[in-house]
């Protein structure tokens, strides 16, 4: 299905909806229009670009920022779907100071791994195994949300999502 990326009036990401909910915001002057990808919708007599990216014509307060739930999914997009600790594509997650031993389920003591780095890790922390982390593991910002909605981030929508900040 395809989806847009809806911004607040101030260009904030708010959320992903379905193209054609971000085609009524557009067509009831509540959003306009951003960027549009190279399709359109037919209607009897006029077409409109589908829409990709939309800005509400009026400011939405968000209360409060929602944390990112702690799953698989989540932490596959956090580091990319690669092994921390060899590059490799990962298909586990670990724990890096495993639970049996006062770890936590946490974001920054989990990590996406491959499956021979997590067999060679086991239960055992770090130093006892040999294994070193590429980067710390850390809470991700609050924009992964979108990763993990739509499973991947759109070229166009890079622009106003700022993940690599």
């Amino acid at each position: 299905m395809p989806r847009a990326l809806v911004l607040n009036a101030s260009f904030e990401p708010l959320c992903v909806v379905p193209s054609r909910r971000a085609l009524m915001l557009v067509m009831a002057a509540k959003a306009e229009l951003v960027t549009a990808t190279d399709r359109v919708f037919h209607a009897e007599r006029v077409s409109f670009p589908e829409p990709s990216v939309v800005r509400l014509s009026y400011f939405v307060k968000v209360p409060y920022q929602a944390r990112v739930a702690l799953n698989r999914k989540a932490v596959f997009a956090r580091d990319g779907h690669t092994c921390q600790y060899c590059g490799a594509a990962a298909e586990n997650i670990d724990h890096v100071v495993p639970r049996s031993k006062g770890g936590t389920h946490t974001w920054d003591n989990v990590v996406a791994a491959c499956r021979p780095c997590n067999m060679r890790k086991e239960d055992r922390l770090l130093h006892e195994s040999g294994l070193i982390l590429r980067k710390k593991p850390t809470v991700p910002r609050e924009r992964i949300w979108i990763l993990v909605a739509t499973g991947s981030v759109r070229p166009d929508w890079e622009p106003f999502l700022k993940l690599s900040a």
